[in-house]
């Protein structure tokens, strides 16, 4: 938690997953002193942003992907995904959270293609996670790989994946 240079703890605003500034893995938490008003943006590793949240909060590309979704199917994730992080002790609502909790948490990614993930355009990656993962989920795989991905991607783009067989 923050502490205000008026004395007062600092509440939690919102959240940025994926800042235009750094290598992609930080996030930039911003606070505001409700009793003077200050305003405060850290960028943090994950992990150590986590310390900063002082409460149950969706990241802003985590909304914007529950805004898109139509008015009846909104409220009803919301509190599927809500009620998924709770259960995991989360305070952050991330669209890797979001991607978990709709899907059970069944999939995971391996480190590379976590990595090649970070290479994809930022407003277009979480609709890729769910994407990939989604994928995984229906083919019985618990693993998002780098050849899913380049399954995938030869899919949606037209690219030709050459096989070793």
């Amino acid at each position: 938690m923050l502490i205000c240079g008026c004395g007062r703890w600092m509440h939690t605003e919102g959240l940025d997953e994926s800042p235009e500034a750094g290598d992609g893995r930080a996030w930039l938490v911003r606070s505001e002193c409700l009793a003077c008003r200050v305003l405060v943006g850290l960028e943090a590793a994950p992990d150590e942003a986590l310390s900063l949240i002082d409460r149950l909060m969706w990241s802003d590309d985590a909304r914007h992907l529950l805004e898109r979704m139509p008015p009846y199917v909104a409220p009803l994730v919301r509190d599927e995904v809500e009620a998924y992080a709770r259960a995991k002790g989360q305070r952050a609502v991330t669209t890797v959270l979001l991607g978990q909790a709709r899907q059970g948490g069944a999939v995971v990614w391996a480190l590379e293609a976590e990595r090649r993930l970070d290479n994809v355009p930022a407003p277009v990656r979480a609709m890729a996670r769910m994407e990939l993962e989604r994928t995984a989920i229906e083919r019985g795989e618990a693993e998002v790989t780098v050849a899913l991905m380049e399954e995938v991607k030869a899919r949606y783009f037209g690219i030709f994946v050459k096989s070793d067989g």
